[in-house]
């Protein structure tokens, strides 16, 4: 595949194109957390964190369970060389990712900060503090990258005065969640989170990882670290599973659904096994009033990476057909091992349509931005 990263691009008439990518998954994390994050923290839980740490459902999770732990499951090159971790130097991310790639808006989901931490009222402090340290440390500095409002989805309460907090700042396109939650994602105690989202305008944007207190498959923890890499989509079909035939979409007018970092391959079968489903079972399915897939078209988005990657390459366009060109979004998950090059993620000749929904044009519908 070639994308043209030249600004001043023209096309076979002599007629400037766009060129600008739009990238819907990049980590950023704190250099030094004390520094960076504590001057957003009451002194309370600063002095709280060093005494008895951010203590998650699984033990485990700061340790190195996986190799993806050895180093943060960052690519070797993405290391600052003024020191500090992956993704924690905004000139560097510039000049590694930003400029080169040509990224015209980028979107910003910081991991394992606050979102599961068995404190709620810490997991609640941690949340706005990384909020805070979104805008003073990134989007104020650089307005190509908008945050992701990070929520105490434990307390529903908490989290809609946190989106309504930020709501209508430019600084956020999306409220963040993760995809393991303590209960099925179309449970009743997270709908006031959908509807303050659905009411500020921002989609949910669902980062396939964390841990809600059960394993990570359905049967069992994973023995490797690719288990448990695949368990991230079915992860996130168990969740669409439940907000469809919860009613989410049904009940909660305006409601946009981003699925990040789980693939995409999968949508157009799980989205048929659920119309055949609910045609035979509509009677128990009181809240789905159309079959599943009219809400997944009109309500789901999907990041591409980690994309698959079919030996005949036609095959991955074709599930891109049954998805729609208008509904998955480039993301290279940088600084992570697995980053999708935008030069090399879809290697297969596109249409010019496709290409600019498919790396610009569809997050700028999916997080209702203005073309401009």
């Amino acid at each position: 595949m070639n994308i043209e990263t030249n600004p001043q691009a023209q096309d076979a008439g002599g007629a400037k194109v766009r060129t600008g990518i739009a990238d819907c998954d990049i980590h950023p994390s704190p250099r030094d957390f004390e520094k960076e994050v504590y001057p957003f923290l009451e002194t309370r839980w600063q002095r709280y964190i060093e005494s008895y740490g951010m203590v998650q459902r699984v033990g485990f999770m700061g340790g190195t369970q996986y190799p993806k732990g050895q180093p943060r499951a960052s690519r070797r090159d993405s290391f600052p060389p003024g020191g500090g971790g992956p993704g924690s130097d905004l000139a560097f991310m510039r000049q590694q990712h930003l400029d080169p790639h040509n990224v015209e808006l980028g979107v910003m989901i910081p991991l394992r900060v606050g979102q599961q931490i068995l404190n709620i009222d810490l997991a609640i402090a941690i949340c706005s503090a990384m909020n805070d340290w979104q805008i003073a440390e990134w989007t104020s500095q650089e307005p190509r990258l908008k945050g992701s409002i990070l929520t105490a989805y434990q307390d529903a309460g908490a989290a809609v005065r946190e989106i309504e907090r930020h709501a209508g700042k430019d600084d956020f396109v999306q409220v963040s969640m993760l995809s393991r939650t303590p209960e099925p994602m179309g449970n009743r105690m997270y709908w006031p989170i959908y509807e303050a989202a659905a009411a500020a305008g921002l989609p949910v944007g669902v980062h396939a990882f964390g841990y809600g207190g059960t394993p990570v498959t359905g049967g069992g923890w994973p023995s490797y670290y690719m288990e448990d890499m695949m368990a991230h989509s079915q992860s996130c079909q168990a969740l669409i599973t439940s907000m469809v035939f919860e009613g989410v979409f049904e009940r909660i007018p305006g409601f946009r659904l981003v699925i990040v970092e789980a693939g995409i391959a999968w949508l157009p079968a799980l989205a048929w096994r659920l119309d055949a489903i609910w045609r035979k079972n509509r009677g128990e399915l009181t809240a789905v009033k159309r079959p599943p897939s009219d809400y997944i078209r009109e309500c789901i988005w999907l990041t591409s990476q980690p994309i698959e990657e079919p030996d005949t390459r036609q095959h991955l366009v074709d599930a891109i057909d049954w998805i729609g060109w208008d509904r998955v979004l480039y993301a290279s998950d940088y600084p992570h091992w697995d980053f999708d090059d935008p030069q090399q993620v879809l290697p297969v000749k596109l249409t010019r349509a496709q290409r600019d929904n498919f790396f610009r044009d569809n997050a700028f519908s999916a997080y209702g931005l203005s073309d401009g």
